[in-house]
């Protein structure tokens, strides 16, 4: 069974930063492409952020370029979500997220909820203004 936990989410006033992390169970981290999504209040999931398997591309949503950071380390299992200049409009609860381990190609960094089957509880972003 696929396990993930996120952490690192909190209250910010705006301007500042938050790290997120992803701790992802077994082995899955080390075959699968992650990916970040949030859900603000009364809208749907939407893609942040996503990483390849093997960390050599990574893709993002066109209105946080430039913010966010998205990276992985394999020795502790874990994908963070670097989010730099925050605005009041980031708030919302985050999320990680993995398809089922299988075969992946090395640049492929899926970017819809649809490509993904195992999720974390969420981790709370509150951007004060």
């Amino acid at each position: 069974q696929v396990q993930l936990a996120e952490s690192g989410g909190g209250l910010v006033q705006a301007g500042g930063s938050l790290r997120l992390s992803c701790a992802a169970s077994g082995r899955t981290l080390s075959i699968c492409p992650m990916g970040w999504f949030r859900q603000a209040p009364g809208k749907e999931r939407e893609f942040v952020a996503a990483i390849s398997w093997s960390g050599d591309s990574t893709t993002y949503a066109d209105s946080l370029k430039g913010r966010f950071t998205i990276s992985r380390d394999f020795a502790k299992s874990t994908v963070y979500l670097q989010m730099n200049s925050l605005k009041p409009a980031d708030t919302a609860v985050y999320y990680c997220a993995v398809p089922y381990p299988r075969s992946f190609g090395n640049t492929y960094v899926p970017t819809t909820t649809s490509a993904y089957d195992y999720w974390g509880q969420g981790t709370q972003v509150t951007v004060s203004s």
